[in-house]
């Protein structure tokens, strides 16, 4: 089986803006090195049916493979900055999506 694009969608609330700042900044270097790709992100996203609506801020970001992000996530630096994220953010979750494979 080929490799198939994965999808990162983070529900998390900003609490401290300093403390997440010091962490976006360094979040896109890092990405990059992963071959991670920014998608967006959403303040106010909108809950249109069911009981589980996402609080806060929701990110989307991509990769080319299960691999490849699972790399990213267990990365020392990527750990090491996520402290700042710990620090000023409640994370509400972290999923992966995978893409469609490439059909015959």
């Amino acid at each position: 089986m080929t490799d198939v694009a994965v999808y990162m969608i983070a529900n998390l609330v900003v609490e401290d803006a300093d403390e997440y700042r010091k962490y976006e900044k360094g979040f896109f270097p890092i990405l990059k090195r992963f071959d991670g790709e920014f998608v967006t992100f959403d303040d106010s996203h909108e809950n249109l049916e069911g009981d589980s609506a996402l609080e806060g801020r929701v990110i989307i970001f991509k990769f080319p493979s299960e691999q490849a992000a699972k790399q990213w996530y267990n990365d020392d630096e990527y750990q090491a900055l996520s402290e700042f994220r710990r620090a000023g953010t409640t994370l509400k979750s972290l999923t992966m999506v995978h893409g469609l494979p490439t059909r015959a």
